[in-house]
């Protein structure tokens, strides 16, 4: 497991895991992010299509409209431009059609979220508005991950059952408001038995880390390893 939180109010920040993880469905919210920085290079607004696709890619984790925009940005090639202009160091795109595969570490998708929720950004306000209203809008058997740090979530999962193990994926990233403040939050897992069993052990690791960072003073440098 990997997990990084932030409290973007004071900055402080805790990261554990430097390792990279297979993002799963997780990939969709930097996917939407290089289909958005694409229309801003050229200086448009999302299609009627883009916008479809996009909403159903991240409220439903459609894979099929996901399939089409990975297409449409280009592909892993494509992907690994925008991470580029996103300050995403160590995410690698998957093969091929295979975006599910991903790789990432809990401190590029940190990143990832502060481009999404924070000024100054690489989006635009426009773009980071359209990213947050569809994080808040996540198909309600998909509550679950960060969202049992706090209340007024926006997030997106990730979850795949891998077939050479017969182990999960299980992953959760995005904003929550918990004791009268803001955290973004990333937990990255794999080897967990069952579905069930990750998103409990996810959920527990949220709590925690935003427990951890309330409970603990303001650290001397910006990152607690």
């Amino acid at each position: 497991m990997s997990v990084a939180v932030l409290e973007p109010r004071n900055g402080r920040r805790a990261v554990y895991g430097s390792q990279a993880h297979v993002t799963a469905s997780l990939a969709k919210v930097n996917i939407l992010a290089a289909l958005l920085l694409r229309a801003q290079r050229e200086r448009r607004s999302l299609t009627p299509w883009e916008t479809g696709n996009a909403a159903a890619m991240i409220q439903s984790s459609d894979n099929d409209s996901t399939d089409a925009l990975w297409r449409h940005i280009g592909g892993g090639p494509g992907l690994t431009d925008a991470n580029r202009t996103l300050g995403l160091t160590s995410t690698q795109a998957g093969p091929g059609p295979n975006w599910g595969l991903t790789r990432t570490t809990a401190a590029d998708q940190l990143a990832l979220l502060t481009a999404v929720f924070a000024a100054p950004s690489p989006l635009s306000e426009a773009s980071r508005r359209l990213i947050q209203t569809f994080m808040g809008r996540i198909d309600a058997d998909q509550d679950w991950g960060v969202s049992a740090a706090g209340s007024h979530w926006q997030l997106k999962n990730g979850w795949l059952p891998r077939r050479h193990s017969q182990r999960w994926v299980i992953n959760s990233m995005g904003r929550v408001e918990a004791h009268g403040s803001t955290f973004y939050l990333v937990i990255l897992s794999h080897g967990s038995r069952t579905m069930s069993h990750g998103i409990s052990t996810v959920e527990r690791a949220a709590q925690s880390a935003v427990h951890a960072l309330c409970s603990t003073p303001p650290p001397v440098p910006p990152i607690i390893h």
